[in-house]
């Protein structure tokens, strides 16, 4: 398929596809006159650089856990095993960060809620005092 079909089908932008080649996640072979061609599985494999992006992966670490998914083998296997094992260590400080912000947004709610209602605050401690009764 070419370059506008495929990005039409995977539901990215054809620029996208020039930097995913451009970065060596994805592979085309070129026609005679120059125009780009993909392979079947080429929409399947944009989907899962997709997904890998919007975990926050780099294409950098994209281009590192490809070749396990290209050839499997105990070296690959053993080489992408430790790369995400990195990746998710920083996704779980990333999710420890916005849960920290996520709260201190409630804060500033229930502050700004308190400044605008004079009896929410004693409507908060009556609930919560309930709890301990």
């Amino acid at each position: 398929m070419r370059i506008g079909e495929l990005a039409e089908r995977a539901g990215v932008s054809v620029r996208s596809l020039r930097y995913y080649e451009g970065q060596g996640l994805l592979a085309s072979t070129r026609s005679a006159s120059g125009q780009r061609h993909y392979a079947d599985g080429a929409v399947a494999r944009v989907l899962f650089i997709q997904r890998l992006y919007a975990a926050g992966l780099s294409s950098r670490a994209i281009a590192e856990l490809l070749p396990c998914v290209d050839a499997p083998s105990e070296e690959h296997s053993v080489a992408a095993l430790e790369r995400m094992g990195q990746e998710r260590a920083k996704l779980d400080a990333h999710i420890a960060d916005m849960a920290r912000t996520r709260d201190a947004l409630d804060e500033l709610m229930d502050t700004a809620r308190a400044a605008l209602d004079p009896d929410f605050a004693g409507r908060c401690f009556r609930s919560v005092a309930s709890g301990f009764v």
